[in-house]
């Protein structure tokens, strides 16, 4: 995958993540997209664990899917960590 193609998978779990989780970030798009790139790692690493074929550095509907789980679960962690309240439902 190219380094354009790995920038662009990042943004678009980013914003993912964040529509997912609510509340307001406040993030820049730069922030958006190390958020992305951040939850790749994450989400590449759960997906090694579950799946053992292919290369991780191919791109497959699945890895973007474990993108987003990852950015979502480094979005929740950054919120606890800043003591950000989460709104309730």
């Amino acid at each position: 995958m190219s380094i354009i193609a790995f920038l662009v998978v990042g943004l678009v779990a980013g914003l993912i993540a964040r529509a997912i989780v609510p509340g307001g970030q406040g993030m820049s798009l730069p922030r958006t997209m190390a958020l992305g790139i951040g939850g790749s790692f994450i989400g590449g690493f759960i997906h090694s664990m579950i799946y053992s074929r292919g290369n991780w550095m191919e791109f497959h509907p699945t890895g973007l899917i474990f993108s987003v789980i990852g950015a979502t679960t480094l979005l929740l962690l950054i919120m606890l960590a800043s003591h950000r309240r989460l709104p309730h439902p």
